[in-house]
């Protein structure tokens, strides 16, 4: 049997700069992706989709048990719509001065942004998927500088 769950004690570390930025992919049809970007009924998607990938990294020792609150210092969140392919890949870059790093933030805030997309694609295309969630780098802490290599960047 494991132990009772609990936040890892970081008091003793150092405070460092921390970095981390993130992506997802959502992919529909051309068409609902060109939807999305001229705009919906329910207003400009990619706008929701930035405000939700923004505020998602400020909640997200809210939603994931184990993540420390800190004190986020920066937090962007972009969507580059390739229509003709119907994608839109949500990235997120998300930055803190504390003791612990900020990758979680940044994949919340992409997988949030990308939710968000989701919802207004599924009136045009209800095969729409989210795909590729993943950490393309982090910078600060004990662990260094990571960036994703070979297939994965």
């Amino acid at each position: 049997m494991s132990e009772a769950s609990r936040i890892v004690n970081v008091g003793d570390k150092d405070v460092t700069d921390r970095e981390a930025t993130a992506e997802a992919i959502v992919t529909m049809s051309p068409e609902a992706c060109a939807q999305l970007v001229a705009g919906t009924p329910k207003g400009d998607p990619i706008e929701a989709a930035r405000i939700a990938g923004i505020m998602a990294a400020k909640r997200t020792p809210e939603l994931l048990p184990f993540c420390h609150p800190i004190v986020l210092t920066g937090a962007e969140v972009s969507c580059e719509a390739d229509t003709a392919s119907g994608r839109i890949t949500v990235r997120a870059t998300v930055r803190a001065k504390d003791r612990t790093g900020v990758e979680m933030e940044a994949l919340t805030a992409v997988s949030v942004g990308a939710l968000c997309l989701y919802d207004t694609a599924k009136p045009f295309d209800r095969a729409a998927r989210i795909d590729g969630i993943r950490l393309l780098e982090k910078k600060g802490g004990k662990s260094g500088h990571y960036v994703a290599g070979g297939s994965d960047a």
